[in-house]
């Protein structure tokens, strides 16, 4: 049986799908990265092979993600695919007639505006918190609750609190001040939510025109008050397509299926055995221009697999050199 594996290494979690070749997904794994994407990649892999008949051949595997140079080196992509292209791509073969897409994850957001199938704008951010889903875990715990206690709780409320302040630090100084006032907590929890939504809308989405059908997918998606937030805010249906958690895993491997296609030499994939591998990374500063850029390396046994992090491809030319990004 064909199979293709798209990977997707973000900062708060690791995602990967596995699909066959009619485009079904035939497994997917949604785990924590804990701040180690290469253990987190090799325990994916191992746990993603234990699932597997063993009749299963892979033909292809990409990645997508924050780590997606990191995580394509090790196990050996045959396509390294930015974020944005990869949630297109999924959400299309979910939901064709889709315009917009939010996705909100646990420590980054964007927003994709797609119109006749074409992806003609989209916006990030990953520097503030405000607009992401460490935002309310951090809030789940300052109230000694779970964040599925923390959803399930919010949308109970019937008289929510508005929550001010575009920042985490104010946001929280006006929760506990809402606290002292006596607001009921179930009123509290739906006001962070909206307030979520509101620093979301105007600051990724600032600029940005949302029409419908509107796509909601990633992490954040389970939260159903989230759900319920965004669609009186915008006054529209919100689409939650199934596997919304894994989408951008299954954004990569549709691709990496398609470029099989015109590709007759077979796949790069190192195989399930690389799990057992023991990496080593490091970094080291470029002074050859200037801009004195960061440069990260990846090796085994001193052996340099692969560079990358500059402004150039002066390190990416070099022979170690893997898995160009193809935007």
């Amino acid at each position: 049986m064909e199979a293709y594996l798209g990977i997707d290494v973000g900062s708060v979690t690791t995602k990967f799908a596995l699909l066959n070749k009619y485009s079904e997904l035939i497994t997917d794994l949604y785990m924590l990265t804990q701040g180690k994407p290469i253990e987190m990649v090799q325990q994916g892999l191992h746990q993603i092979k234990q699932q597997l008949p063993k009749d299963v051949d892979i033909c292809g595997v990409a990645t997508t993600g924050s780590a997606r140079y990191l995580a394509g080196v090790i196990v050996g992509a045959d396509l390294v695919k930015n974020e944005i292209t990869s949630h297109a791509v999924a959400t299309l073969q979910y939901a064709p007639q889709a315009q917009t897409i939010i996705e909100i994850g646990g420590q980054d957001s964007k927003i994709i505006i797609i119109r006749d199938g074409v992806v003609i704008d989209f916006g990030m951010n990953t520097v503030c918190a405000a607009g992401t889903g460490s935002f309310l875990d951090h809030q789940a715990l300052r109230l000694n609750m779970s964040i599925e206690e923390f959803s399930q709780r919010a949308l109970t409320s019937k008289t929510p609190v508005r929550i001010a302040g575009r920042c985490t630090v104010f946001a929280e100084s006006d929760m506990i001040h809402k606290q002292q006032m006596g607001h009921r907590t179930e009123d509290i929890l739906y006001g962070l939510c909206q307030a979520l939504v509101r620093n979301y809308l105007n600051n990724v989405g600032l600029g940005k025109e949302i029409k419908p059908p509107i796509v909601f997918q990633g992490g954040v998606a389970f939260n159903q008050a989230i759900v319920k937030a965004l669609q009186e805010e915008l006054g529209s249906e919100i689409i939650v397509p199934p596997h919304h958690e894994v989408m951008g895993a299954i954004g990569t491997a549709l691709l990496v299926h398609e470029e099989s296609l015109n590709n007759s030499n077979g796949s790069k994939f190192k195989g399930f055995g690389i799990s057992e591998i023991t990496y080593h990374t490091s970094s080291f500063i470029c002074n050859a221009c200037p801009n004195q850029c960061e440069i990260a390396q990846l090796s085994i046994d001193s052996q340099i697999l692969a560079r990358w992090g500059g402004r150039c491809d002066l390190w990416e030319r070099s022979p170690s050199s893997q898995n160009k990004e193809i935007e």
